[in-house]
C-alpha cells in the first residue's frame, strides 16, 4: 500500500493510516471464529450483561429501522430484532460476517439484512435508519471522525446514535487491577483459547489508546449531534455514549 503520510495508532504501535485498515481485518479474521468465546472469557461473561444494558437504552421499537455497524456476530442484532426491529448488520470484515449468519441461521433467526460496509464510506443513502448502533468497534475504524460523520449522515432527523465501548477506569485501585489483568493474561488468555496472543494484544492496546469519555463525547458533538449523553459502567471500564440528529 502506498504511505498517504498520515499516521495512526494501531495498539501502541504508530502506523500510516492506509496500512491501519487492512491490518484490524486481519486481527478480526484471525478472531472471528472465537471472537465470543474469548469474550466470555476475558469478561467472565459481563459483556452479555453490558449489552442488555446497551440495548434498553437503544429501546428498539417493532417496525424501526436499525443499522448495526461493526456488528459481525449479531450479538447486539439478535437483542434488537426479538423487540421487532428491522435491522441491518453491517462489518467491514467479512469473515465476522459469516460468523453472524452461521448463528442466525443455527438459532433461527431470519429478517436481518447482512451488508459489509466500511463504516467510513457507508454505502447507503441519507436519512433512512432511525438508530444507529456500534458495540466494541469504532475504536478500530482508522478515523472516528468520518465514521461519526457518517452515522450522522444515514440517520433520519430523529435519530439516535448508540456506541457502547470501553473507556477509562476511573475507580481508584479497580484501574490498576484491571491494567494488570488486560495486559498481561488477556495475550495469554487469548493463546490458550484461540491459540492467538498478538490479536488480543491488539485488542487490549486499542482501547488504551481510545479517546477518554469526556473527548470522545466531544467528537460526537463535533460530527452534528446534540443532547449528548455518557453513562459509565463499572467506573468507566465501558461505557455507553448517545446523541440525536436534530
Amino acid at each position: 500500500m502506498s504511505n498517504t503520510g498520515e499516521i495512526v495508532s494501531f495498539g501502541y504501535e504508530d502506523i500510516d493510516a492506509s496500512e491501519k485498515t487492512e491490518r484490524v481485518g486481519e486481527v478480526f479474521s484471525n478472531v472471528a471464529a472465537k471472537y465470543d468465546v474469548m469474550n466470555d472469557a476475558m469478561s467472565a461473561g459481563m459483556h452479555r450483561l453490558w449489552k442488555n444494558r446497551f440495548v434498553n437504552r437503544v429501546k428498539p421499537q417493532p417496525g424501526e429501522t436499525i443499522l448495526d455497524m461493526a456488528g459481525g456476530t449479531g450479538d447486539i442484532a439478535f437483542r434488537m430484532a426479538a423487540r421487532g426491529a428491522s435491522v441491518t448488520v453491517s462489518d467491514i470484515n467479512q469473515d465476522m460476517l459469516d460468523v453472524g449468519i452461521e448463528r442466525a441461521m443455527e438459532r433461527g433467526i431470519d429478517g436481518l439484512v447482512w451488508s459489509r460496509q466500511n463504516a467510513e464510506e457507508l454505502t447507503f443513502s441519507s436519512r433512512i435508519f432511525d438508530a444507529y448502533t456500534i458495540a466494541f468497534g469504532i475504536r478500530n475504524v482508522t478515523h472516528i471522525d468520518r465514521a461519526l460523520k457518517e452515522a450522522h449522515r444515514v440517520l433520519k432527523y430523529g435519530g439516535r446514535f448508540y456506541c457502547l465501548e470501553f473507556s477509562t477506569v476511573e475507580w481508584p485501585g479497580f484501574k490498576e487491577a484491571y491494567d494488570l489483568y488486560s495486559h498481561k493474561l488477556v495475550p495469554q488468555i487469548g493463546k490458550a483459547i484461540a491459540n492467538d496472543e498478538e490479536s488480543y494484544r491488539y485488542l487490549i492496546e486499542s482501547i488504551r489508546r481510545f479517546p477518554d469519555m469526556p473527548s470522545f463525547e466531544r467528537m460526537i458533538r463535533e460530527a452534528g449531534f446534540e443532547n449528548t449523553r455518557v453513562e459509565p459502567i463499572m467506573g468507566g471500564l465501558v461505557a455507553i455514549h448517545s446523541g440525536w440528529k436534530v
